[in-house]
């Protein structure tokens, strides 16, 4: 089997999501890291950016949708940027996006809490 997959980790963002009013009315950072699986067989002896997916494009298709829209839901935002990218990458096979949202609204210390989704064609 050829399998190829690009990964996408760390990306920061500033934004307002979440449940409470207070997570809408300050916002906070965010991390998205991305596994992008590529549609089995390619082959890139050509050394052409048309026999993959172009990764500055889909940081920038992830940084319009999450930075785009306010969400409730860390679930939505992943589901939402999933949906986007299978549809606009033809080569794309299979997304696993992690949201990780380092400053919870829950009484607690920890690193983060995250939602994790995998999609595929």
């Amino acid at each position: 089997m050829n399998q190829t997959t690009i990964e996408l980790k760390s990306l920061e963002f500033y934004a307002r999501h979440g449940l409470l009013p207070e997570e809408a009315a300050l916002g906070q950072r965010f991390s998205i890291d991305l596994n992008l699986r590529l549609s089995d067989g390619l082959q890139f002896q050509s050394d052409e950016i048309d026999t993959t997916i172009n990764y500055a494009l889909v940081y920038e298709r992830v940084k319009d949708i999450f930075l785009g829209q306010r969400f409730n839901l860390l679930e939505a935002a992943a589901e939402t940027i999933a949906i986007d990218l299978l549809e606009n990458f033809p080569l794309l096979a299979e997304v696993r996006i992690k949201i990780c949202k380092p400053a919870v609204p829950v009484d607690c210390i920890c690193e983060h809490f995250a939602v994790e989704i995998m999609r595929c064609r």
